[in-house]
């Protein structure tokens, strides 16, 4: 992999739990950066460092073209103060937009460099697709062009690449997607509910410890309904990207979100144009990054994964009901997946200098 030369970037959202892990990521990788760190909002602030007070200063005008590149890990006012100022200053510097919350503007590459590696030079707007959906696309376009199944077994009358007929998944989202607040809610929730105390539903509204929630209460913003809308718009988008390659079906997909802290799962049905077996569809998802537990390996867990990049699959199962169906149990860690994605552009963004 080739190493950046030094390079000056901008950190907006230091403080958060996205924040933080990119400067985890980043400070271990082979990137050769200088990262300045900046509030959520982009305005200057006081916080506190190493158990210090510090004063972070804002990102303006006069600032903005000291960088090469501009990380967004922060909030919707930080991200469109970014977007203004690199707007502004010519399109210059590159902003990689790691929370998602820029997709909406006409110059945004959604990007997803678990699948699709390759970095435009013309783009200077990255927006990093929704974890969930990186996280789906690359294990339906792995079960789509590397599974082969018998000839003598063929309903569609293709061998090779193109079997994957259908999909169904729950997704279930961890706190951690709501940032520190949604951790906090949580852990106040629990806490709660063992002292006989009153719930505070401020993120929420709704009690998430010891539930499940397919919805949140009225007064949660943003709903829970937008962030299953923009995994499948995103899904939609990466699956579009590598029609090419395979005809891949777009799931149908519900969120759920679920008391835990880190790490998504999804529990996932698919259905294949002929009768499928553990094995096969093991050999078809092994990648590099896709890490296959097999039976008599523990179970992939939203715990185990996290801190670890690609995604994990394992509790493979033959539908008992149906031989061409199988159920696959996936997991990955939101916080990573969206940091390494960030790595992986910078990296591309040099190669193709």
């Amino acid at each position: 992999m080739a190493k950046l030369s030094t390079r000056r970037l901008a950190l907006v959202g230091a403080e958060t739990l996205l924040g933080r892990e990119l400067l985890e990521v980043l400070e271990k990788a082979s990137l050769k950066a200088a990262i300045q760190s900046f509030s959520a909002t982009a305005e200057g602030n006081f916080a506190e460092q190493e158990g210090e007070a510090i004063f972070r200063q804002p990102l303006d005008a006069s600032s903005i073209g000291e960088f090469d590149a501009v990380l967004m890990a922060g909030s919707q006012p930080g991200a469109d103060r970014c977007y203004e100022l690199v707007r502004a200053n010519g399109n210059k510097p590159v902003l990689i937009d790691a929370a998602g919350l820029l997709d909406g503007a006409p110059e945004a590459r959604i990007a997803a460099p678990l699948i699709d590696p390759e970095i435009e030079r013309a783009d200077w707007l990255f927006v990093l697709a929704h974890p969930a959906a990186a996280m789906l696309a690359l294990l339906l376009s792995n079960l789509s062009t590397n599974l082969r199944l018998p000839s003598a077994q063929a309903v569609s009358g293709t061998l090779g690449a193109g079997q994957l007929d259908s999909a169904v998944i729950n997704i279930f989202e961890p706190a951690s997607e709501r940032g520190k607040r949604g951790i906090t809610e949580l852990q106040q929730q629990t806490t709660s509910l063992l002292s006989f105390r009153p719930l505070d539903k401020q993120v929420f509204d709704a009690q998430l410890s010891f539930n499940l929630l397919p919805a949140f209460g009225e007064q949660a913003q943003p709903a829970l309904e937008a962030a299953e809308q923009r995994i499948e718009k995103h899904l939609a988008t990466l699956l579009g990207r590598l029609a090419g390659t395979a005809p891949i079906p777009m799931p149908s997909l519900r969120l759920t979100q679920a008391p835990v802290f880190h790490g998504y799962s999804a529990s996932v049905w698919t259905e294949f144009t002929a009768p499928v077996s553990v094995e096969r569809i093991s050999e078809a998802l092994v990648s590099a990054q896709i890490e296959v537990r097999r039976a008599g390996e523990e179970v992939p867990t939203n715990v185990g994964v996290a801190g670890q990049s690609g995604i994990q699959v394992g509790d493979i199962r033959i539908d008992r009901n149906n031989p061409r169906a199988a159920w696959l149990w996936v997991t990955a860690d939101n916080l990573r997946l969206r940091a390494d994605a960030v790595e992986e552009i910078l990296l591309g963004l040099e190669a193709s200098r």
